[in-house]
């Protein structure tokens, strides 16, 4: 459970470097949108990221920051994975990993989410840009953080409980003898 612990701490750490470049993110997405003649449609989903790096991106910064955020959504889906298959009872649809999933599949419809109290990502953006065209995609990181964190809470005390009962059935064990 400690290196699992480890590896969140890693991904919230590189988090907080992206997050420090959030500007440039919304810079180059919003570069990449004006060369695919996209400027009306909000950001919506991590495959229309993937298009615009691909096909629309033109300088190296643009590709390096597109790339940055692209890599933690893998790596945090990635993460989410493994954290199922360690508790793979957990996986039902209202679970927090199933959610996490969800939220970094590469088509998922992400325009309804934002990042609520105490994320301040949106904050950042101006009225219009945090409404109508970054909001989900900025959103994404922090929730996807939050559900993996709730994630590893849930093991753990599952976890915890499945020892507590063990020590119980062993005990129990003992005195009957």
């Amino acid at each position: 459970m400690n290196e699992l612990k480890v590896k969140l701490r890693d991904l919230e750490q590189r988090f907080s470097l992206f997050r420090q470049q959030q500007f440039t993110f919304i810079a180059s997405l919003d570069h990449t949108r004006e060369n695919a003649h996209d400027k009306t449609r909000p950001v919506s989903t991590l495959a229309q990221v993937q298009n615009y790096l691909d096909h629309y991106c033109n300088n190296a910064t643009d590709k390096r920051i597109l790339i940055m955020f692209l890599d933690l959504c893998k790596d945090l889906s990635e993460f989410c994975s493994q954290l199922q298959d360690i508790n793979p009872k957990s996986c039902s649809s209202d679970d927090v990993l199933e959610k996490c999933k969800v939220l970094l599949s590469c088509n998922n419809d992400m325009t309804s989410i934002r990042a609520k109290y105490p994320h301040d990502e949106v904050n950042h953006l101006s009225c219009d840009e945090s409404k109508h065209h970054y909001g989900a995609v900025i959103s994404v990181l922090p929730i996807a953080l939050d559900y993996l964190r709730e994630g590893i809470g849930v093991i753990e005390s599952a976890q915890y409980e499945a020892a507590r009962n063990n020590r119980c059935e062993m005990q129990r064990a003992a005195f009957s003898k």
